[in-house]
């Protein structure tokens, strides 16, 4: 699994990830000179000289250290949500291992029409000539490297190194050659490190990374990094450290974790589970020089003087796990308001009434504790019943999730018998681990689908994507990336042709429809993904190219709409004129 992967696990798949443009001509952000406010109010603040490391941010947002959250950002005027805030190329990117032959190693772009490969190491893959000059100041370092390495590799599947080692390795000789003391290199020396007070298993896997980044640069010991301004063990640690923490999953256009990317300057907002303002790669650059375009987009409007918080982590997740990932990996507790409304029953964390009324209850925890429906409260009768499907959900929402790639039938085969189980044990859709396992599902499914497909299938994954997504509605604000693409992908499944049209429904199945009526569907389904698109990947952008593209789709359906509706005039038409005969 790469680093890009396990990244994205934390990172809500959107992880720390996901954002947009706002309007054209903040295509390209003029470069300035952020300004730094010490607060214990943040209604309050007094200048202070410590911003002068960062360039690039813009002047609706400046830099603040606040008594409860520290170091971030804040809204100097009103952002509307959709709104682009930040737009910029990371300091460094690399493709995961299994993306370099499909994605461009300069831009981060999806093959479309062929790619070129690099005849020195043959690893990396480019769209033209012209990506691949724009890369060559690193490649030609990075090149004989790969090579070192692929040479030396016991097996092939560790002839390549992982994205993280890479980046290191791009994010070490830019700053040889851009000099210790530029500011591009002053960004990345500004990165916070938690070094000194990791969990032991994030301090062996760096250690891991270290000694990786040393073979990788062909040298026999970290003391010769010396070349790289690293001078002791205790340097190299904190490389190391700041890079884990402050790394955002690179992301596709419909946020597939492709690879890792840094940025110091978007790396300063701070966290919350109930984000302001999200993180993405929507390619809205009409110059593929500029890609992969990091955007931070504003999910709801955001007021003058308020803190622009963004997500660590998957924020699907119960609070459990969120703080013991925000803990491990990034050394704080979350004080966010989610993480504290006690009073209220999380989504994330809730079963059905067991009398049926349409309430719910706290999914529980405690087989010695009683759990009532908050709506008629009536009693949990089974607590242990549920507490079991919970673990058992866990446990093959992990194992389903490791082999997923190594053995698609197995994993398939174990989200079709699992979630029946938890779908009994009353969960809601938006319940962990249920809402994961239908995810996993969806995605286990889409890949069955084929130009012979079955009817069956193609309904059965229509079903799953409309349940995901209600899960994800359900936790999710109105515009989440997350939650746009779900609508998206549904909206897409809906307008599959289908194989064997029904001429009914069968009983007790209302979804999806067949014929006409799905098409129909399809179209409305498109037009709210499309909204929530706009939002999440910047009005600006049109929704990214995620947002353009089902543009277009919305146009042919409109096309075949209407030549539906007029051969149904026709039809009519022709019996009218026959009964007049």
């Amino acid at each position: 699994m790469s680093f890009a992967s396990l990244k994205s696990q934390r990172q809500s798949k959107a992880s720390r990830s996901y954002v947009t443009s706002a309007d054209n001509s903040q295509q390209s952000h003029p470069t300035t000179i952020p300004k730094v406010i010490h607060s214990n109010d943040p209604d309050t603040s007094t200048p202070s000289n410590q911003g002068t490391v960062y360039h690039g941010i813009p002047e609706n947002v400046e830099i603040r250290v606040s008594a409860t959250s520290g170091r971030g950002l804040w809204a100097k005027n009103s952002i509307k949500a959709g709104s682009v805030i930040i737009s910029l190329r990371p300091h460094s990117f690399a493709l995961a291992s299994r993306y370099l032959d499909s994605y461009c190693s300069s831009c981060a772009a999806a093959s479309n029409s062929g790619l070129l490969r690099c005849t020195g190491c043959r690893t990396v893959w480019y769209c033209n000539t012209t990506c691949q000059t724009n890369d060559w100041s690193l490649h030609r370092l990075e090149c004989p490297a790969l090579r070192k390495w692929a040479k030396s590799a016991p097996s092939k599947n560790l002839s390549v190194p992982s994205d993280a080692v890479r980046c290191l390795g791009r994010i070490l000789w830019q700053k040889k050659k851009e000099g210790f003391d530029s500011s591009w290199s002053k960004e990345i020396d500004a990165l916070q490190s938690h070094r000194h007070s990791l969990h032991p298993r994030v301090v062996e896997n760096n250690t891991h990374l270290a000694h990786s980044l040393v073979r990788y640069l062909g040298l026999s010991s970290p003391g010769d990094l010396s070349e790289f301004g690293i001078s002791s063990a205790g340097d190299l640690a904190d490389l190391i450290s700041k890079f884990v923490t402050n790394t955002f999953a690179l992301t596709s256009p419909s946020l597939t974790p492709v690879g890792v990317s840094v940025s110091p300057l978007v790396a300063l907002f701070n966290h919350s589970c109930d984000p302001r303002a999200v993180i993405v790669f929507p390619r809205s650059s009409r110059h593929p020089v500029e890609e992969p375009q990091m955007q931070v987009i504003a999910l709801r409007d955001i007021s003058p003087n308020e803190e622009i918080l963004t997500s660590y982590i998957d924020t699907t997740l119960p609070r459990s796990l969120r703080q013991a990932t925000l803990k491990e990996t990034y050394d704080f507790t979350c004080q966010c308001e989610l993480c504290h409304d006690g009073n209220k029953i999380d989504p994330r964390e809730s079963i059905w009434c067991p009398k049926s009324c349409g309430g719910m209850c706290p999914a529980p925890s405690d087989e010695s504790e009683a759990y009532q429906c908050v709506k008629c409260r009536a009693v949990v009768a089974t607590p242990g019943f549920i507490i079991d499907a919970l673990r058992i959900g866990q446990e093959a929402l992990e194992k389903a999730t490791f082999i997923q790639d190594a053995d698609h039938d197995k994993a398939l085969q174990l989200t079709t018998n699992i979630i029946p189980i938890l779908v009994s044990a009353g969960l809601t859709p938006s319940c962990h681990p249920l809402l994961a396992l239908t995810g996993l599902h969806k995605s286990l499914l889409v890949p069955s689908l084929s130009a012979d497909v079955a009817q069956e299938l193609l309904d059965e994954t229509i079903r799953t994507a409309a349940k995901h997504y209600t899960g994800l509605s359900a936790i999710l604000r109105d515009g989440h990336p997350v939650r746009a693409v779900a609508l998206a992908e549904l909206g897409k499944l809906l307008a599959v042709d289908e194989p064997h049209p029904a001429t009914s429904s069968p009983p007790n199945v209302a979804f999806p429809p067949s014929g006409p009526p799905r098409l129909k569907a399809a179209y409305e389904t498109l037009v709210r993904a499309r909204h929530e698109l706009t939002i999440g990947f910047g009005r600006a952008n049109d929704g990214g190219e995620l947002g353009r593209n089902i543009r277009e789709t919305l146009v042919s359906l409109e096309k075949e709409l209407g030549v539906w509706t007029q051969g149904i005039h026709n039809t009519l038409q022709d019996l009218l004129d026959s009964s007049r005969k």
